[in-house]
């Protein structure tokens, strides 16, 4: 295990009884969020009932200060990742909530903010200071180490979700079957989960994530029932980068992104189709200049080592939540402008090709001025 002075997370999977911290029923107050996809409540020392599109994904999750939990006695230092067990969490309470988002703040200096996007995304912030956590999981879920970066965990149901470190840290399962991370101050924990299902490209954008090659997460979405207004949420994983939605219409989108520093970065976006109905001749510009389609994930990632021009991947549109996921890759900074634009799929008047304006799909002007001539003609020759 590396030498981390870190965040240490325990998600107690299958545990017959509550971990040390752990919430109970008295323990909750009537703080809490619900929004279209997610929701939970907070307790004196914990968020509980941690549930995307009604799956529950988190029975409660902790935050403690390092510092404060091996000077109590909580954790002993130099303790392995994978024999840390039980935590006790810091008081903590909800600071503010939108319609995409809220955040729940700890004493110990650390935050907690829960996306309201399809996903569910929960990031740890750790702050200053290195923290630990804790989580506990439904008792019925497995969970599996992918690498130090990230553990997996599948539910009862079979929906999974990712747990991704950013920054120094690691994350293990732990011996006894629970889920153990150590991240360092100014780090994050990051939670996807997937109510549908977790492909390789899901594995693809969870590794971009952990590396520091995805700079953030931009999700244009619909608000409340169907047809409701376009709202825009924006995950930021990188410190130094600033992402900001500035144009919402039908066909377009735009986002402006400033950097502090020139290296390129990967931003994930998923725009509903209110605001793109078809991603077939999608047209992406950065600051003016039109970004190329990349075709595949590789070929995305090398335009942020030093690539002449920016570009694009377009993943397949997912039909139950109606929205395409484009990841647009930014081969260097300051502040970018990145435009995204539906083609009309034909020519400049919007007509087919095969398709004049005498209302004759197939036939051009000579052409259909040939078939009027010869019903003329034919009508002239008549008796």
């Amino acid at each position: 295990m590396r030498t981390v002075a870190t965040v240490l997370v325990v998600l107690l999977v299958g545990a017959s009884g509550l971990p040390a911290g752990a919430v109970t029923a008295a323990d909750q107050q009537a703080e809490g969020y619900a929004g279209t996809h997610v929701s939970f409540e907070t307790s004196n020392s914990a968020i509980v009932d941690y549930a995307v599109d009604g799956e529950t994904m988190l029975q409660s999750m902790a935050v403690q200060s390092q510092s404060s939990a091996e000077s109590q006695g909580q954790v002993s230092a130099g303790l392995s990742l994978s024999a840390v067990t039980e935590l006790a969490g810091s008081s903590l309470g909800l600071d503010s909530k939108t319609e995409v988002d809220a955040e729940v703040t700890a004493e110990s200096g650390a935050s907690m903010q829960a996306h309201d996007n399809s996903q569910g995304i929960l990031v740890v912030r750790t702050g200053d200071e290195s923290q630990y956590l804790t989580a506990n999981v439904s008792s019925s879920a497995r969970a599996e180490t992918e690498s130090d970066q990230r553990v997996v965990v599948t539910t009862e149901d079979g929906t999974e979700g990712a747990f991704l470190v950013v920054g120094d840290g690691e994350v293990t399962v732990n011996d006894n079957g629970n889920v153990s991370a150590e991240v360092g101050s100014d780090g994050k924990l990051v939670f996807r989960s997937y109510p549908d299902s977790r492909d390789s490209e899901d594995q693809q954008e969870e590794r971009s994530i952990s590396e520091g090659k995805a700079a953030g997460e931009v999700y244009v979405m619909q608000t409340g029932e169907q047809g409701g207004e376009l709202a825009a949420d924006v995950v930021q994983y990188s410190e130094d980068t600033a992402v900001e939605v500035t144009e919402t219409s039908e066909g377009a989108v735009t986002i402006t992104a400033e950097r502090s520093q020139e290296e390129g970065k990967i931003l994930l976006t998923s725009v509903s189709e209110q605001a793109i109905s078809s991603t077939e001749d999608l047209e992406v510009t950065v600051d003016g200049e039109a970004a190329a389609r990349a075709s595949s994930y590789s070929e995305l990632e090398s335009a942020t080592d030093g690539g002449d021009s920016s570009k694009f991947l377009v993943r397949q549109q997912s039909s139950a939540e109606a929205s395409a996921d484009v990841l647009v890759a930014v081969n260097h900074f300051s502040t970018r402008e990145i435009t995204m634009t539906e083609g009309d799929g034909g020519n400049e008047n919007g007509t087919a090709d095969d398709e004049t304006s005498t209302g004759l799909p197939g036939f051009g002007v000579g052409v259909a001025l040939l078939a009027l001539l010869s019903v003329a003609l034919y009508a002239y020759r008549r008796p």
